[in-house]
């Protein structure tokens, strides 16, 4: 089977790009750390957390940013601080993963360590920040919870504000014999938080005090994913109408119409994220959206590949263009650098990020020859130097 059929017939090219093709672009020239997140198991012989630098379209090594347990995923604060979950169920002796908050040196994108808080829940898997910048967000995966805490003057992590444990089940009794929280977001207008709970095939909506950092459930509390479909993790689109929702399951994306008055979602689309002929075993684990608003992104682990859609711009829904390989094993955090010229793909299990060229008429992507090696990464984010 060819996996790069659809991108083939729109005509894009799949040969390595020349290292001045590279360079090109509009903001490329601006120099950014890159923070990549990892799992420090035995096996990955991993630290914690690495850093490079990205400027001009090349990407330099710096080394480990921090020594950090299971830093899982990654977020950046307002005031140059980083955030990271620690992906465990034992925290101290209780039975919870953890967040830790570190500083950022924009002359080295070294991290010093600030604080460090249990999670409340076990296998904290994502991490994100309010619009204000006052407020972590966490998603505790094994135990199907969610929670929220303040932040101190000087970054670290303050009291917890607001815990919400989930509750119920879905239609595979393997992975849906309770919740399991996969991702935690707010709305742009910081007004309503949306948690993707993998366990209950749902999309839950909480009112957000953005004063205290509390969260009340919203009416309706949630919408609902396909049964068995396995929601994971989403995104709003630039114009924050519409929500794209990933499920890790299903290997499917789900568009939903976002009333940002009311804070209530209507699913109009359910669009396959594979090819419509593969018969293999594979998960869906990242969604993103170009900045441009025009073509949406999500990576496949076991078909390894990138997905890649249009994005009609008045209905907001989904046409596929194709999968892209991602030259490595289970694909599993992706991201476009701040200008939107280039993805990277975080290959988990082989161990390398591979850096793609994004063709900005019609969302192609282009390998770019560069490949880093980087122990089991999961998470990838940028961060301006001075």
């Amino acid at each position: 089977m060819e996996l790069v059929s659809g991108l083939s017939l729109l005509g894009i090219t799949l040969a390595v790009a020349s290292s001045a093709a590279a360079g090109e672009g509009p903001g490329t020239q601006k120099a950014y750390f890159m923070y990549v997140g990892t799992y420090t198991t035995p096996a990955s012989k991993s630290q914690g957390i690495y850093v490079y630098r990205f400027e001009g379209g090349r990407v330099t090594p710096l080394g480990l940013a921090a020594e950090s347990v299971n830093p899982s995923f990654l977020a950046l604060g307002r005031d140059k601080f980083l955030y990271a979950v620690n992906e465990t169920q034992d925290y101290r002796g209780q039975k919870s993963g953890g967040v830790s908050a570190f500083s950022i040196d924009h002359k080295t994108g070294k991290l010093t360590f600030l604080n460090e808080r249990a999670s409340g829940g076990t296998d904290p898997c994502y991490v994100s920040l309010d619009r204000t910048g006052k407020f972590v967000l966490v998603a505790n995966y094994s135990s199907g919870s969610v929670a929220v805490f303040s932040l101190r003057g000087d970054g670290g992590l303050g009291e917890r504000t607001a815990f919400v444990q989930h509750k119920g089940s879905s239609v595979n009794p393997q992975r849906q014999e309770g919740p399991h929280a996969h991702s935690i977001e707010v709305s742009p207008d910081n007004r309503f938080v949306l948690a993707a709970d993998l366990g209950l095939d749902e999309l839950l909506v909480y009112r957000f005090d953005a004063t205290r950092g509390t969260l009340t459930p919203n009416q309706p509390p949630f919408a609902k994913a396909n049964p068995g479909a396995g929601p994971r993790h989403f995104v709003f689109d630039p114009s924050g109408t519409h929500v794209y929702l990933v499920s890790e399951m299903q290997s499917s994306v789900t568009v939903y119409s976002y009333d940002a008055a009311s804070g209530t979602l209507h699913q109009i689309q359910v669009i396959n994220a594979l090819p419509g002929d593969f018969a293999g075993e594979s998960t869906a684990a990242e969604i993103a959206i170009h900045p441009s608003g025009r073509f949406l992104y999500t990576s496949n682990r076991g078909h390894d590949s990138i997905s890649v859609f249009a994005v009609d711009p008045s209905k907001h829904t989904l046409s596929v263009l194709g999968h892209l390989p991602t030259q490595g094993k289970t694909p599993r955090n992706f991201a476009f650098d701040p200008s939107g010229n280039f993805l990277f793909a975080a290959n988990q299990e082989s161990n390398n990020i591979v850096v793609f060229r994004v063709d900005p008429k019609t969302g192609g992507l282009t390998p770019t020859g560069q490949v880093l090696d980087v122990p089991a990464p999961v998470c990838v984010i940028f961060e301006p130097t001075y």
